[in-house]
């Protein structure tokens, strides 16, 4: 039989959001606000893996919008990159855009995407995955292109790329699935809402 509590993404993430939209799953998007700058900074001191934190991130994000909206299955989610130890943010503008694409260029890096579902006050399901990226040797003069032509949306990607658009040019190796590099493991999670009754077997 159908499931048929409301499901919520909590997230303001346009690409998460358009990601289940077009896989065909019906849900509403409504941003979990939580201090994600002081827990990753927090973690980091205790020495957690990136995993750990996109994992313990997208529960909190999750266990916050269930306060919120106690009747609804709500899907959380979180991404981490980090390179060589360092993690990084959302660079927010162009000066900061530039600053992480530099310091990726010609090196590998991880992103690491977890995802979490909480029901009637209890975390049913969650998963996270990895995928690795090499950035190729790019010059000064086609960075500034880029920025040009990719807009302002990759101010708000980690990274400062989005490999559905220009930012495939930045690379020369992706490992992983693709929809953990765009910020979600969609294709477990959406196993689970069938098997779950949400979608359809």
């Amino acid at each position: 039989m159908p499931n048929t509590h409301r499901l919520i993404l909590a997230s303001s993430s346009k690409a998460r959001h358009a990601m289940l939209t077009n896989a065909g799953v019906d849900c509403e998007a409504v941003a979990s606000m939580i201090d994600e700058d002081g827990y990753k900074q927090a973690m980091k001191a205790e020495g957690a893996t990136a995993a750990e934190a996109a994992e313990t991130l997208a529960e909190m994000k999750a266990l916050r919008m269930y306060r919120q909206q106690p009747d609804a299955i709500v899907i959380a989610a979180d991404q981490m990159l980090e390179c060589n130890g360092i993690w990084f943010d959302k660079p927010m503008d162009r000066d900061n855009t530039r600053a992480q694409l530099l310091a990726l260029r010609g090196k590998s890096h991880k992103l690491v995407s977890a995802a979490v579902i909480y029901k009637e006050g209890s975390r049913i399901w969650g998963t996270i995955d990895t995928a690795h990226l090499t950035v190729r040797n790019f010059t000064d003069e086609w960075l500034e292109e880029y920025l040009d032509g990719a807009g302002e949306e990759i101010y708000h990607c980690v990274g400062g790329y989005q490999l559905e658009g220009l930012g495939a040019q930045l690379f020369t190796e992706v490992r992983g699935d693709y929809f953990t590099v765009l910020g979600m493991p969609l294709l477990p999670l959406i196993g689970f809402l069938r098997d779950h009754g949400v979608l359809k077997a």
